[in-house]
């Protein structure tokens, strides 16, 4: 397969109409768009990515009408999050309509849906003509893609066409939440903190341990995040001065700095989430065989960084 890339929405948009997938940015990652209502669409989607199909998928809306065709129902808490954070990074687990394939859920009678704010993803949307359901353009287990590059890199010449644009401004994935329960439960961490959301719901909580046989957002069950390299959390001030071959990240120099490979020093987690992913496709393409990374407080957005740091560095 011959993959496309373009700079227009419109364009973009007519491979989705041909039951294809589109890797198209969004301020979190880039996604990996297909038809929510062609299960054959839905179906390149996993086989591109290498993807288990009992991974569910996100939908992704370009207006709020569309949740008609999504959900049965809005619960009240849901509906406070969509007034305050739609567009936006925050993806809400609700209960799904009956049209909405079970492949696209993995088996659940739930659906995650979010409202992209990127200018670019909102225009791709809405040239659809359908909401979408998107994973995020990489091979599945790979760091998470925040540059059109970096999908070319793991997926031309097996999805049909890449819309560009510029490097994401989250870096992290959207957090989720599940409001099909009592209360409010983050199940993945991400570009919407706790903090923001326990503004709008103080009932917010972090969901415990999932059951991993029935996940009901992605990034609980399997790997994820992963470069090549390994990946070593450090806890200043305890440091091992690295071997040959290793890089590092996190908000303080470390010790020795001329002995890594690559050093990046990020001014808050904010910077330090938005530059992860990239900065783990540039050591793979350095051949570092170890990156160190700074383990930071989990407050604000340093909840969702250590999320993604203990994943690439545990499995």
């Amino acid at each position: 397969m011959k993959t496309k890339i373009t700079q227009s929405p419109t364009i973009a948009a007519r491979f989705i109409e041909h039951g294809e997938v589109v890797a198209f940015p969004t301020e979190t990652v880039y996604g990996l768009g297909a038809n929510v209502f062609n299960e054959d669409a839905i179906r390149k989607i996993f086989a591109a990515k290498g993807r288990p199909t009992d991974n569910p998928l996100i939908a992704h809306i370009a207006e709020l009408s569309q949740l008609d065709q999504l959900v049965q129902e809005i619960p009240p808490a849901a509906q406070k999050l969509i007034e305050a954070f739609f567009p936006g990074p925050l993806t809400l687990v609700l209960p799904k309509h009956k049209t909405i394939s079970l492949l696209a859920t993995a088996g659940l009678q739930t659906i995650g849906v979010r409202m992209p704010s990127h200018p670019i993803a909102r225009q791709f949307l809405r040239a659809c003509g359908v909401p979408l359901v998107a994973p995020s353009a990489n091979l599945s287990g790979r760091p998470s893609p925040t540059t059109w590059q970096a999908v070319r890199d793991d997926l031309f010449g097996r999805i049909a066409c890449i819309l560009q644009g510029d490097q994401t401004k989250v870096g992290l994935e959207s957090t989720v939440v599940d409001c099909t329960g009592r209360v409010p439960q983050i199940l993945r961490a991400g570009g919407v903190t706790l903090e923001q959301l326990r503004t709008v719901l103080p009932e917010t909580e972090i969901a415990d341990a999932q059951d991993a046989s029935a996940p009901k957002s992605p990034g609980q069950k399997y790997r994820h995040y992963a470069p090549q390299a390994k990946v070593v959390l450090t806890h200043f001030p305890q440091f091992t001065v690295p071997a040959n071959e290793s890089a590092y990240i996190g908000l303080h120099e470390p010790p020795q700095p001329a002995m890594f490979d690559k050093v990046m020093i990020c001014r808050d987690a904010e910077q330090y989430a938005h530059a992860l992913f990239q900065f783990f496709r540039e050591c793979d393409e350095l051949g570092v065989k170890t990156i160190f990374c700074q383990a930071v407080g989990e407050e604000g957005m340093g909840l969702a960084l250590m999320d993604r740091l203990r994943r690439a560095a545990h499995g």
